[in-house]
Formats: structure tokens, C-alpha cells, sequence
């Protein structure tokens, strides 16, 4: 290949260009199929427990030599393995979030971020642009009892932790008494499951579609709570809430929506809620110049390739929408990546 490059006027002092992060931005496909690969065939978990030569991971993994060898050199060069003579060892962080041992395990996120249907959604990234939102099908990822949803309620859950630890800790709940939750889009039910953990006498109600409440259900049930564990199989923006609700959990929901949709379902949520109660938002949430930090700000290419009309919205625009809901106040505890807002109904 031709990298052709400038040099600029002699005298000058700039730093001389090449065209390769070009290059690397538009073959950076490439480093996500091997990444995968590599979690596929559990490469950081093998080279960790001593496995770590090509001749050795091939036999362990069922693989050609030739392919483990030209796989593992590259994530070496990408930062992910080091190599001495013909030994490779994990980075800090492979080490630590891509071994299957280390508790901080998170390889089984490559079942929802790297599925095919991920990958569609940004094939056609130009009319993406053009249209402002998803060239998918029917609504793209919030099409109705997507089954997108039930891999991610399997695979996302490695990652999940500390954000719902965070959570209980933000809203007391160790240190509260009997509580009433609404999580809403559970999902895997984690974070609702970590308040009911902390919390004898808190009650969760997730509120999803029912084939991923069956993944939820199963998790409660790992968790030791199966029994103060309820089940509301259906759409947040159709099913009747309920009253008296101490807290209502609403993770990683706002950003599929605009504004309007947003700006309505916090009121269904306020209504649901005790006087004293609180919602609690965790998104990405940009700066307001929308460029930082990395995580947040790159998070809106997400659902504008995935869905018609979501977005990584600022802490001042989700103010601005919870206030206009009818909540009193709206706190931002930093949880990074990503902002946990605590709404208060009064």
C-alpha cells in the first residue's frame, strides 16, 4: 500500500503527516473481529494460566497454529497481549476484565455488542445520517419485544456490578427501611436485585418484556431473592405502573427516546411515586460541548445507528426535561462511565 505522506517547508518544525490513522480508523473493524475471536476462543484465560505459545493455544483452542499465531500478534501490537521470545502474556486490563476467572470478567458482552444485528445497524452509517436515525427495520432496536433485548439481558450482566452497587449506595439502600422499587426496562434485573440484596425488606417490580424478565427472574433467583422479586411483563409506555413506589430505576432507558418521549414517561414515573420518592436515571452523559468525555460523548453514533430518534443527552437537557416532568430537583453523582441522576418528586 501507497502512504504517501507531507513534509512540510523546510525550517518548519511541524509534525510530519501520514494518512495511517485513516488507514486504522477504517479498518478498525478488523480489530473488533479479532477481539472477539480471541474471547471466543478464550485466548487472555489460556495465556494466563500458562498456556501461552502458539504451539499451546492452538492444542488447547482447537486452532491452527498459523491463525493463533497471526491472531495473537496482532492483539499484541493493539495492546492487549505482550510478547517475549515466543511467550505472550495479557495486558493489565485483559488480564483483569477478559480472563474467565478474575470476578471482573466481561467477555460475555461480545453477545450483544458484536451481533450481527449491531453490526447491521451501522453498514449503512451515510443514509443513517441523512435520515438522523436508524436505517434498520420498523424501529430498530426499540421495535417491540426486539429479541436483541433478551442477549442483552444474558450478556451485559459481567459489566453491571459496580454500576448497580453504585446505585444502592447513591439511594441508602442498605440503610433504608421497607422499600418499594419500579425498575423499569430491567433487563438482567441487576440493579434492582442489588437494592433487594442490600435491603431485606425492599419489594422490586421489573417491568420489561416477558421473555427477558425471564432472564431477570433467573438472576433474582441466583441472588437469593426470588421471593421479593415481581415480575410486570410489558411496555413502560402502556402498562400501568401502580402507586406508591418508593423508587423507580430507569437504567440506561432515556437514551433510545427523543425528547417528547422522554419528557412523558417521567411524568407516568413521578405520578407512581410517593411524595417523598425519587427516580434514578443511570446514562452517558456528555459535557455540554458534546466531544467529552470519550465513553459519553461517542455513546450518540450508538443510537443513531440504532434507533430513529435517541440520543446521548446532557445533564443540563435532562434537567431541563425532569423539571418540565414536574420533579422539584435533579442531582448528577458521576458513577464513570456513566452519570447516575437522582430525581426528587418534591
Amino acid at each position: 500500500m501507497n502512504t504517501t505522506t507531507t513534509t512540510p517547508p523546510a525550517g518548519t518544525h511541524e509534525q510530519q503527516l501520514t494518512p495511517e490513522r485513516i488507514f486504522q480508523m477504517l479498518n478498525a473493524y478488523q480489530a473488533s473481529a479479532a477481539l472477539k475471536a480471541a474471547i471466543e476462543l478464550d485466548i487472555f484465560t489460556a495465556v494466563a494460566e500458562g498456556d501461552d505459545t502458539t504451539a499451546k493455544l492452538a492444542a488447547r483452542s482447537g486452532a491452527a497454529e498459523r491463525g493463533v499465531r497471526i491472531l495473537c500478534d496482532f492483539l499484541t501490537v493493539a495492546g492487549f497481549l505482550s510478547k517475549e521470545g515466543d511467550a505472550y502474556r495479557p495486558a493489565p486490563d485483559a488480564a483483569l476484565f477478559l480472563d474467565r476467572r478474575s470476578p471482573a470478567y466481561i467477555g460475555g458482552v461480545v453477545g450483544f455488542l458484536n451481533r450481527p444485528f449491531m453490526y447491521e445497524a451501522f453498514q449503512n452509517l451515510t443514509e443513517c445520517v441523512r435520515r438522523g436515525g436508524t436505517a434498520l427495520e420498523e424501529q430498530g432496536s426499540v421495535t417491540p419485544e426486539n429479541p436483541i433485548w433478551d442477549d442483552f439481558a444474558r450478556s451485559m450482566t459481567g459489566m453491571m456490578g459496580p454500576s448497580a452497587e453504585a446505585i444502592s449506595r447513591v439511594v441508602g439502600a442498605a440503610e433504608a427501611g421497607p422499600l418499594k422499587v419500579l425498575d423499569i426496562a430491567a433487563g438482567h434485573g441487576l440493579f434492582g436485585i442489588n437494592i433487594a440484596r442490600h435491603n431485606p425488606r425492599a419489594e422490586i417490580y421489573a417491568l420489561d418484556w416477558e421473555s427477558v424478565l425471564r432472564i431477570a427472574e433467573e438472576n433474582a433467583e441466583a441472588a437469593g431473592v426470588a421471593e421479593r422479586f415481581h415480575k410486570m411483563p410489558g411496555s413502560a409506555f402502556d402498562l400501568e405502573f401502580g402507586e406508591g413506589f418508593d423508587l423507580v430505576l430507569l437504567t440506561n432507558f432515556f437514551h433510545h427516546f427523543d425528547r417528547e418521549t422522554c419528557v412523558g414517561l417521567m411524568r407516568k414515573v413521578r405520578a407512581a411515586l410517593k411524595d417523598e420518592g425519587r427516580a434514578v436515571t443511570l446514562e452517558f452523559v456528555p459535557e455540554e460541548g458534546r466531544v467529552s468525555p470519550p465513553a459519553a460523548a461517542s455513546f450518540a453514533l450508538i443510537m443513531l445507528g440504532t434507533t430513529p430518534s435517541g440520543d446521548a443527552y446532557t445533564f443540563a437537557e435532562f434537567d431541563l426535561m425532569f423539571r418540565e416532568a414536574g420533579f422539584a430537583r435533579n442531582e448528577a453523582h458521576p458513577s464513570p462511565p456513566q452519570t447516575i441522576i437522582v430525581s426528587s418528586k418534591q
